[in-house]
């Protein structure tokens, strides 16, 4: 990997000896510092929509959301949990997998990117890469349309290397 593939990375997949608790504190720190800076609320829900969404690499659906709040106060309702995310969404604190209808933690809050996310078919693990090259080259070909690009996020699904691993043996 030359060192321009290692800038484009904005999440890899973990590896062994993955430390996923440092993930889930340091995702929440970086969430409550940038609301304190742009004057947004993250209450307890929404911060515990956020650790849940962070407790593993692999996409959450809403629902899937839903019955953890559910198990843990016995009251959450669909609105609740749509709301936190729609807040969590226009903070950049986390992505929607739109072919999964699910959600990923954003690793990089602080700096506004485009998506370019690998989807592991076989565990459902993501990696999430911030290629300027592509993001440039479609913005570039969507102008030669006639056409402004406001917005891009990219899925694309194979398999990740620990399932790669798998597969070979």
């Amino acid at each position: 990997m030359n060192s321009e593939t290692i800038d484009s990375v904005v999440s890899a997949f973990p590896g062994k000896g993955h430390d996923h608790g440092r993930c889930i504190s340091d995702a929440l720190a970086e969430a409550e510092r940038l609301c304190l800076a742009r004057g947004r609320r993250l209450t307890t829900l929404r911060r515990r929509v956020l650790e849940l969404v962070w407790e593993s690499h692999q996409p959450v659906k809403a629902y899937d959301l839903l019955e953890r709040l559910r198990a843990d106060s016995g009251s959450a309702a669909p609105p609740t949990v749509y709301r936190a995310l729609d807040f969590l969404l226009a903070e950049r604190l986390i992505h929607r997998l739109a072919s999964l209808n699910a959600y990923v933690g954003c690793a990089q809050p602080a700096h506004q990117h485009a998506g370019q996310f690998l989807i592991c078919r076989a565990c459902q693990a993501v990696a999430e890469l911030d290629d300027l090259a592509v993001s440039e080259l479609l913005t570039e070909r969507a102008s030669q349309l006639g056409f402004a690009l406001t917005d891009q996020t990219i899925e694309l699904e194979g398999l990740c290397p620990r399932c790669r691993r798998h597969s070979d043996e």
